[in-house]
C-alpha cells in the first residue's frame, strides 16, 4: 500500500453523505481502536499526545535567520560585484534565497512559527510583499482554498485550466491558448515553469484591483518599494543589457524552483470534481502524494515532501512532519486509505505521465471520456 504508484478515480472509496471537512466525518470505528470520533479525530489525538503540534521557536529562530543571511549577503555580494558577468551566479543564488522566502512565507501563513495571526500576517508581508514582491494576501488566500479543496476541479484554484488542463473534461471544454498548449503540455512543463516567477508578480498586482482584499494599500505600497528596490539596484549597478539577464534569470530559477517543489505534491493524484465528497482525512490523503528523500530534501523542498501530513495538519512545523509520518502511515494502514510515496524522479514522472494523458484527446481529436 504504501508504495504504490498511482491510484486511480476508481480506487476512491465511496463518498461519505454529507461530509466536508474533519470535524464532520462520520463517527467509525477504526480497526482496533476503541476510541470515539471521526477517524481523522482519532488521528488527531495521536499527534497532539505525541507533541508534534508543538511549537519550535528554536528552530525556525534559525531558519529565518538563516534565511535572512543569505538574502544580506547574496546582495552585498551583487554591490561588491558590480558590473561584472559574474553576477548572473549571483542571480542564481538569489532565486534560490527568493524560493526559500516564500516557502518561509508558505509557514508563516499557517501560522506555523508564530500564534498570533497578527505577527503572522505582519512577517508574511515582510517576506512575501516586501523581500520577493509576492502579494502575501493573494497567496494566501488562493492557498487556504487549495487546502479546503484539494485536486478539486470546482474548488482548488490550483488546478483551474487557466494554462494548463488536469482532467479531460477539462481539455475537452478548453479553447484557444490552453488547448494548444494543452496537446503538449507534459512537454512544456519545466519551460513554462520559467515564467512561474513572473506570474507571481502579474497575479499579485492583478489581485490589488480587487476592493475587498485585505490590507490592500499595505499590499501595495510594500509591492511598489519591493519594484523599485529590485529594479533600481539592477540597473544602477549594471550595465542594461547584464540588468535584463540577470532579471530574466533570476526570475526563471526562481519560478522553476517554486514549481518544482509544489508539482510533486498533487499533480497526477485523482481528480475530484462536482459533488464527489470525501470526509478529511480521505480527501486530504488520497490527493496527495509524499515525496521520499533525506534531510537535505527536506531543506529543499521546505518539508512540502511530507504533503500528506502537512494537508492533514497545516499548522504542524516542518520539522515535526518527518516525525509524524510514520504515524499517519500506519493509521491510514489501519484504515485501508491508500498512502502513496514515491521517490523524487518518480513523483515528477508520474505528474508528468498525468498531463501527457489529460492531452490524449486533443492530440487524437477523440471526445474526452472520464
Amino acid at each position: 500500500m504504501t508504495n504504490s504508484t498511482a491510484i486511480d478515480d476508481a480506487d476512491l472509496p465511496p463518498a461519505p453523505a454529507n461530509v466536508t471537512s474533519g470535524n464532520d466525518a462520520p463517527e467509525t470505528a477504526a480497526p482496533g481502536d476503541g476510541e470515539r470520533g471521526s477517524d481523522f479525530a482519532r488521528l488527531s489525538r495521536r499527534i497532539a499526545q505525541a507533541g508534534l503540534l508543538d511549537r519550535r521557536p528554536g528552530y525556525y529562530a534559525a531558519r529565518l535567520g538563516l534565511v535572512a543571511a543569505s538574502f544580506v549577503g547574496g546582495w552585498a555580494a551583487f554591490f561588491a560585484l558590480g558590473d561584472s558577468w559574474y553576477q548572473l551566479l549571483v542571480a542564481v543564488f538569489l532565486a534560490v534565497v527568493f524560493a526559500q522566502i516564500g516557502l518561509v512565507a508558505h509557514d508563516l501563513a499557517h501560522r506555523q512559527v508564530f500564534r498570533s495571526r497578527r505577527s503572522s500576517e505582519l512577517a508574511g508581508l515582510v517576506a512575501g510583499n516586501l523581500a520577493i514582491g509576492m502579494s502575501y494576501g493573494w497567496w494566501m488566500d488562493k492557498h487556504t482554498r487549495h487546502h479546503a479543496n484539494p485536486n478539486h476541479e470546482d474548488h482548488d484554484p490550483d488546478v483551474n485550466p487557466d494554462f494548463l488542463l488536469w482532467s479531460r473534461e477539462q481539455a475537452a471544454a478548453s479553447k484557444g491558448l490552453p488547448r494548444f498548449v494543452g496537446r503538449w503540455q507534459a512537454f512544456l512543463f519545466f519551460p513554462l515553469l520559467t515564467f512561474e516567477g513572473f506570474n507571481l508578480h502579474v497575479s499579485s498586482v492583478r489581485a490589488l484591483r480587487r476592493p475587498a482584499m485585505k490590507n490592500r494599500a499595505v499590499e501595495a505600497s510594500l509591492l511598489a518599494v519591493h519594484a523599485v528596490l529590485y529594479l533600481g539596484a539592477l540597473f544602477a549597478v549594471l550595465s542594461p543589457v547584464k540588468a535584463v539577464l540577470f532579471l530574466l534569470l533570476h526570475q526563471a530559477v526562481f519560478g522553476v524552483y517554486l514549481g518544482c517543489t509544489f508539482a510533486p505534491n498533487h499533480k497526477g493524484m485523482p481528480m475530484l470534481r462536482g459533488e464527489d465528497k470525501l470526509d478529511f482525512l480521505r480527501r486530504q490523503v488520497l490527493t496527495s502524494r509524499n515525496v521520499r528523500g533525506g534531510v537535505v530534501l527536506d531543506v529543499v523542498l521546505g518539508g512540502l515532501n511530507y504533503q500528506i501530513e502537512h494537508h492533514l495538519f497545516p499548522s504542524m512545523p516542518m520539522p515535526n512532519l518527518r516525525r509524524a509520518q510514520p504515524i499517519v502511515r500506519a493509521y491510514c494502514e489501519e484504515l485501508g486509505v491508500d498512502y502513496l510515496e514515491s521517490g523524487i524522479v518518480s513523483s515528477y514522472a508520474q505528474a508528468l505521465r498525468h498531463l501527457h494523458d489529460v492531452g490524449v484527446p486533443l492530440r487524437s481529436g477523440s471526445p474526452a471520456t472520464g
